[in-house]
């Protein structure tokens, strides 16, 4: 099992920087200061994403696995890979992995916490267990576990980021689908997760 791997800021320049350089350039013409316009403070805001932190505005697509079984949205654009029973989808810093498989009984959060995380522990980097519980979706209840630990280095640069995960476990007639959501501690990605747990849908 591999990482059985989820506010915007806006950034406005000091109204002292702005009440500064309206003097500036006031002095340098020779007339009278004047507070710069509401259009012109307006032009010096930027709007930045932190790192991780997924668009409020990105599209979702639905992903069914060749052999069916469930249905699940993910977001449109992301690298995706496949291997069998296990499917990941990438972009930057977040990713989103979906393994299906056989199960004799249904998950609940002491199996998980028993059988799934030594396994967590034993493979991912840092790993510090969060809660295990029972949480309902759409599609029924599913365990729920969230845990943080490193990332893999990245191939170019090395560096290694702490990711926040959200583990979910969704089981049907003998069917497990494991839903593993991740990305840097700190991203604010609570509604962009909602949606992809919430979208889990068994066919």
């Amino acid at each position: 099992m591999k990482g059985i791997r989820i506010m915007r800021r806006t950034l406005v320049l000091p109204l002292a920087a702005l009440a500064l350089a309206g003097g500036m350039a006031a002095g340098c013409g020779g007339g009278g200061s004047s507070a710069p316009s509401s259009a012109s403070a307006a032009s010096t805001q930027v709007e930045s994403n932190p790192a991780g932190d997924i668009p409020d505005n990105q599209a979702y697509v639905a992903y069914q696995p060749p052999g069916g079984g469930f249905t699940v949205k993910v977001p449109e654009g992301w690298a995706r890979t496949a291997n069998g029973g296990t499917a990941a989808f990438t972009d930057k810093l977040n990713r989103i992995e979906i393994v299906s498989g056989s199960a004799a009984t249904a998950p609940t959060p002491q199996s998980v916490q028993s059988a799934v995380v030594p396994v967590l522990q034993q493979q991912v980097p840092a790993f510090q267990l969060g809660k295990a519980t029972v949480v309902s979706r759409p599609a029924g209840q599913a365990v729920l576990v969230t845990y943080r630990g490193d990332s893999a280095p990245d191939a170019v640069t090395g560096k290694v980021v702490h990711d926040a995960f959200e583990r979910y476990s969704f089981f049907q007639g003998g069917q497990q689908v494991d839903l593993t959501l991740s990305g840097p501690v700190g991203a604010d990605n609570v509604d962009p997760w909602r949606i992809v747990t919430d979208s889990f849908r068994w066919q």
